[in-house]
């Protein structure tokens, strides 16, 4: 399997779970400037990562590609208990993040440039970060009593590993919530979790 992944972008997520899952994969590191290039656009014509390869297959979208490592996988005990329900509860927390958080995150990253005005723009950054605060929020609760959070290690938690990291660096108020800062601590302490971060030249 090959994966292209940007340093530091929601394709970290996939970069975590291939090392969790232990068998043999190339990373590829593409920039935001070879993103745009024909070459990858015939992989994506989004021009988005992550991408995945598995032999002449092509695969987008990280919620897809989280799946599709789970389900390939099912040794490495990331797409739940093994039941429905406990394969539920991760995609719902996988669905979460990533259609209800990663987006809000948009106001941040540049999306709101089109307004022209400086006063709108930092107000429109302003409603993303309390937004997000909520959405933190919530996450904090459902870590309570739980080490991960669909409650045993699923793909679910590097995504969300990967929206407190932008989260820390876009200024938004983690402050209180004891359950995501044991989560992030968990997490950061995994050696494979470790390695990955080396190998994207990314701190954590």
């Amino acid at each position: 399997m090959k994966l292209y992944y940007s340093p530091g972008a929601c394709s970290l997520a996939d970069h975590i779970v291939l090392e969790w899952i232990g068998k043999p994969y190339e990373a590829v590191r593409v920039s935001r400037d070879e993103r745009k290039l024909p070459g990858f656009l015939k992989l994506n014509p989004a021009g988005a990562v992550p991408v995945l390869q598995d032999g002449d297959w092509t695969l987008t979208q990280n919620a897809a590609i989280l799946n599709f490592l789970a389900d390939t996988f099912p040794e490495a005990g990331l797409g739940g208990d093994g039941t429905p329900k406990g394969r539920a509860e991760v995609n719902r927390w996988l669905a979460f993040v990533n259609s209800d958080m990663h987006p809000a995150f948009k106001p941040l990253f540049g999306t709101l440039a089109w307004l022209g005005d400086d006063a709108a723009i930092e107000k429109g950054k302003g409603v993303a970060r309390k937004t997000l605060r909520g959405m933190f929020e919530r996450i904090d609760a459902q870590l309570a009593g739980n080490d991960w959070i669909a409650g045993s290690r699923s793909i679910a938690d590097p995504y969300l590993y990967v929206v407190t990291r932008w989260a820390k660096g876009n200024d938004i108020d983690l402050s209180g919530l004891g359950n995501l800062e044991n989560f992030i601590a968990r997490i950061e302490s995994d050696a494979a979790v470790q390695r990955v971060l080396k190998a994207e030249a990314v701190a954590s």
